[in-house]
């Protein structure tokens, strides 16, 4: 997970960046994609270490959810811009990679959680009886 959490990272900030100057440097809104990834960069260093990775990586996860409930409002704009009809194209395009990617990466982290809790629940305890 750390190694998908730093690729979520660096995805969304690029993606921050490329809206940033599709936007012609006008609106720091577009900004919000980096913030997000530069939060979830912060987060894959942190889980380097081995105490701190599953802290680290819920945290990443955290705010995964956090940006798929910011971006959703322009989502739902997708049909617009598809329509030629969108007032502002390149925040619908920002928002709905932000978005998916957010989206694949929360579904990826959750069934990896899920793995390790029933991998656990597996192991033999080593409590004396």
């Amino acid at each position: 997970m750390t190694g998908l959490t730093f690729a979520v990272g660096g995805i969304l900030t690029a993606t921050g960046v490329v809206a940033y100057f599709a936007s012609d440097a006008s609106s720091m809104t577009a900004l919000i994609p980096s913030a997000l990834g530069v939060l979830i960069l912060v987060a894959a260093v942190i889980s380097r270490a081995p105490k701190a990775r599953r802290h680290a990586i819920h945290a990443a996860l955290a705010i995964a959810l956090l940006g798929i409930a910011g971006t959703a409002m322009n989502v739902m704009k997708i049909g617009e811009l598809f329509a030629g009809t969108a007032e502002r194209p390149n925040a619908v395009i920002a928002s709905t990679v932000t978005f998916v990617v957010l989206l694949v990466f929360l579904a990826v982290g959750i069934a990896s959680f899920v793995r390790a809790r029933r991998y656990r629940a597996q192991q033999p305890t080593n409590a004396p009886a």
